[in-house]
């Protein structure tokens, strides 16, 4: 079921700016083992999954105003941390974004339990602040980066955008060199898969010297841009290995996903 009107009449709560650890005491329908295999098209088996046992880092700028319409970054990293990348405290400022990462949810984690966790921090904070539902970004590093691209087509009807670093599945098999292929890394519903094509915002992140530069290209050429996603950029940032990028192409990667929708 994708979604629709689902935090209709809820108020926007005034909260206290800065740095803090927060917790959820409900998942959202989106959440469900049954809606997650949909989207998804899987037949796996999805564990157990409780969001009251989980905890995210919320990062709130000190000139946010309820009275305004912010936008949201969900930061999906590759190991357990909830750390965001440094110096993107300032970017966020700028671009008007709050911040949330999961605990937890690195590489180590199921896979179905990380989109989840993204989902649920969307959600619930769409719920407590006054989030633009049309600025809602998605993104991580690594692997995590990987997630955020899965998420973003999956369930383009919550996250607008995506811009993961480093790291970029695609629901197509990728040309390699010599005749190999990179394998199909997910199979999104074509519903969600219509909305991404048509509205989403996608900035792939790689670096001059990232071990994932090829496979970044290819999934942009033959990918994105080969399967007509209407908005969708490459960054490649000079000298950058395999980390994510400083806080000034940060700012340009968000500069496209802000673009006029």
């Amino acid at each position: 079921m994708l979604l629709a009107c689902a935090f209709a009449g809820l108020l926007a709560l005034p909260a206290q700016t800065g740095t803090s650890d927060v917790s959820f005491d409900k998942s959202p329908e989106l959440c469900d083992a049954d809606e997650v295999k949909a989207r998804f098209r899987a037949s796996d088996k999805i564990g157990p999954y409780d969001v009251t046992k989980e905890k995210f880092r919320l990062v709130v700028p000190k000139s946010y105003k309820p009275a305004a319409k912010w936008g949201l970054f969900v930061y999906i990293n590759a190991d357990d941390s909830a750390n965001l990348p440094a110096g993107y405290d300032a970017v966020l400022e700028k671009r008007k974004l709050l911040a949330v990462a999961p605990y937890k949810a690195g590489n180590g984690r199921p896979i179905f339990d990380r989109f989840r966790l993204a989902v649920d921090a969307a959600f619930n904070l769409e719920k407590k602040f006054s989030i633009d539902p049309a600025r809602i970004y998605v993104s991580g590093f690594s692997g995590g980066g990987r997630v955020a691209s899965m998420l973003s087509v999956a369930y383009a009807d919550l996250f607008a955008g995506a811009i993961p670093f480093c790291g970029v599945n695609f629901y197509t098999e990728i040309p390699s060199e010599a005749g190999k292929h990179w394998p199909i890394g997910y199979i999104p519903v074509d519903e969600a898969l219509a909305i991404a094509k048509s509205k989403g915002r996608y900035v792939l992140v790689t670096g001059e010297k990232d071990f994932n530069l090829a496979n970044t290209r290819a999934v942009f050429e033959h990918g994105f841009k080969k399967e007509g996603f209407k908005n969708a950029k490459l960054l490649e940032v000079p000298g950058l290995s395999h980390a994510p990028p400083p806080a000034d192409w940060f700012d340009k990667g968000l500069e496209f996903l802000d673009k006029p929708k």
